[in-house]
């Protein structure tokens, strides 16, 4: 007798699981440490300031005061960059069950929502690129981060076209950033230069305990104390790889012109379709009080 395998069967359930897994990173850290600050026009300005430099202050008894000079505030101009994602369900695709979504339209949504603050990350860091006007047949473009930061306190790697991480070249940019009077204390790099980092613990002269007593081995730096401040190692996937930046987030704010919200176009048949769209900024409030290694491998 023949024996009645499931491969015979007919009208097997599925088995499908409930849960889709998203293998995307959607970490976004420079747009996630900095504060948002809202503008009212799409080309928006601040201004900064400074101080006269310490010098000896002492004066006769009874003497006749002189003005000094006055130094103007120096105004940074900023232009928004729209960013906007659109997609389409079909009203059927709404309406059927389907694994690991209730709708279709809400989980394409928190999609686009994903992608859009990714898209925001890379025009923060992923991309050197200068702040554009625009006009009526080209788009206006936000400044990178690496545009805010001035050029005293950016720190070019080697003599040759790239080059490697080190901690000195680490130490000239920290003290550059320090004696223009600035307070960084983020230093956002790509994963390759974050090994560079953890090698740090293996130069001549120093110690380190590898393990808890237990079972566990350390071999990164989140925390790096330098003669220049404490400075917290952070990875972004998303940024130059040619670049690492020193940062003070108190600097830097997000200018936010139309926060991201999703709009439900006209209707053109049996079919919606949804576009999330916004209009950002990027600010640097103090732009010697971040730094920036450039020219990396």
């Amino acid at each position: 007798m023949a024996i009645y395998k499931t491969y015979e069967q007919i009208g097997l359930a599925e088995d499908v699981s409930n849960i889709i897994s998203d293998i995307t990173p959607t970490d976004t850290p420079m747009y996630s440490m900095i504060k948002t600050e809202k503008v009212h026009a799409r080309q928006y300005q601040y201004m900064t300031d400074t101080l006269a430099s310490a010098a000896s202050n002492a004066q006769l008894e009874g003497f006749t005061a002189s003005a000094g000079t006055a130094i103007p505030t120096v105004m940074i101009t900023g232009n928004t960059q729209i960013l906007q994602k659109t997609f389409q369900v079909s009203a059927t695709a709404d309406a059927v069950k389907a694994y690991g979504r209730a709708k279709e339209t809400a989980y394409q949504l928190s999609k686009a929502l994903k992608e859009i603050k990714k898209d925001v990350e890379f025009a923060f860091v992923g991309a050197s690129n200068a702040t554009a006007a625009g006009n009526a047949t080209t788009a206006r473009e936000m400044a990178s981060a690496d545009q805010l930061i001035d050029s005293s306190v950016s720190t070019d790697a080697g003599s040759n076209s790239t080059d490697a991480l080190t901690e000195a070249k680490m130490l000239v940019n920290m003290q550059a950033i320090y004696d223009a009077g600035g307070d960084a204390s983020v230093m956002m790099v790509k994963p390759a230069d974050s090994l560079i980092i953890a090698g740090f613990t293996g130069a001549s002269g120093r110690t380190r305990d590898f393990n808890d007593g237990q079972t566990t081995l350390t071999n990164a730096v989140n925390l790096y104390v330098s003669p220049f401040g404490e400075y917290k190692v952070v990875l972004n996937r998303h940024q130059m790889s040619t670049h690492a930046f020193l940062l003070d987030p108190t600097m830097w704010r997000t200018a936010s012109l139309r926060p991201f919200a999703r709009t439900l176009l006209a209707k053109t048949g049996d079919s919606d379709t949804h576009m999330v769209v916004g209009e950002l900024g990027l600010m640097h409030k103090n732009p010697k009080g971040s730094g920036m290694i450039t020219g990396l491998s």
